[in-house]
């Protein structure tokens, strides 16, 4: 559509407000030479003693009456040159898993459900205490995740895991 003339800020009022200056809020930013150099010390403390940007802000509203946006407050701490503290963060500890108690035998047992893609699944543990998860999937092809990764089970311990898994197995029905 093109213009066919005439004047283009009575047809444009809002353009003309908007070049104006009409609708800006520059009244409204709040400025660090609104506050008192005690109230400006006050800040410098509370920042100091490891006040956030929050606490900043509602101290100016709680205790000078300003209510300034979190943008002002931020232009503000800027502006008189405070360097907020940061918490550091804290990183949560590994747990320490407790070493597997030894029981001399293996075990295996069947899961009443079954796992996902698994014909058939359960949880066995080995004489030295570490456990595992198996599963046949329904090619019959056996899969085992240890719960200790890189963990792999003496011979002694396959042969008599395997000789509980057919017995299992031949139990269900299967």
């Amino acid at each position: 559509m093109k213009w066919q003339g005439g004047d283009f800020h009575t047809e444009f009022p809002a353009l003309e407000a908007w070049q104006a200056g009409a609708g800006t809020r520059k009244e409204d930013m709040f400025s660090a030479s609104q506050l008192t150099p005690e109230q400006k010390e006050a800040l410098k403390k509370w920042a100091a003693e490891g006040a956030t940007m929050s606490d900043l802000q509602r101290h100016l509203k709680d205790d000078f009456g300003h209510t300034v946006t979190y943008m002002d407050t931020r232009f503000l701490i800027l502006d008189l040159g405070i360097e907020l503290i940061e918490e550091p963060k804290v990183v949560p500890k590994e747990e320490v898993k407790a070493p597997p108690v030894p029981t001399g035998f293996v075990s295996t047992t069947m899961d009443s459900l079954t796992l996902p893609g698994a014909m058939v699944s359960g949880k066995v543990t080995f004489s030295d205490g570490e456990t595992a998860i198996w599963m046949l999937d329904q090619t019959g092809r056996p899969g085992l995740d240890p719960d200790t990764p890189g963990y792999r089970p003496t011979q002694e311990d396959i042969l008599d895991f395997q000789k509980q898994l057919r017995d299992l197995i031949q139990k269900s029905g299967l």
